[in-house]
């Protein structure tokens, strides 16, 4: 199986076309800012906007499944100028009231709280001794979590002992 994901990261193009896209400068640090081209650039705050997902109609249910040790969609993620900088990697920091971390976690949970108050429901799973691929390093407890979503839209089976209730958010245990 390592093989075929090797293989598979192999065959993506890197570049300002593609991935992670090219860079304009800034006068602000870090000097630079997403650019016009590439997937990333796609994704970023200037021409994505989600705002409207909590009124999305009809609401499904959503299933949110996430490794607990993810460095990339992290509130302090490694690929974070805000976090680089405040850990002195990157030179120059202006603080964290100027630069913080992007607080991914906190946000994504915001924009799902928005949706639950608006009358939609999600299941944020977390998964332990895993990082960015739960469903690629933990593929049981993935499976578990995602057919047990979909049998009963997230519901936990009575009998299962390897996962923790803890308000809207389920830890699952490989």
């Amino acid at each position: 199986r390592e093989d075929v994901f090797v293989d598979e990261m192999l065959r993506m193009v890197v570049g300002d076309d593609n991935y992670p896209g090219d860079t304009q400068t800034s006068p602000n640090w870090p000097g630079v800012r997403p650019g016009t081209r590439g997937i990333n650039n796609a994704l970023a705050a200037g021409r994505c906007d989600l705002s409207a997902f909590a009124s999305v109609s009809p609401r499904p249910d959503v299933l949110w499944v996430r490794g607990a040790d993810d460095q990339i969609v992290s509130d302090s993620s490694f690929l974070d100028f805000g976090t680089l900088g405040q850990l002195g990697y990157v030179p120059g920091w202006p603080g964290a009231d100027v630069y913080p971390s992007q607080p991914m976690v906190a946000q994504m949970r915001a924009v799902l709280d928005q949706y639950q108050a608006a009358g939609g429901h999600y299941d944020e799973v977390v998964i332990s001794e895993s990082g960015h691929s739960p469903h690629i390093e933990q593929p049981e407890a993935f499976q578990q979590a995602f057919f047990a979503f979909l049998a009963g839209h997230g519901a936990a089976s009575q009998d299962d002992s390897t996962v923790e209730q803890s308000a809207e958010v389920r830890h699952v245990q490989p």
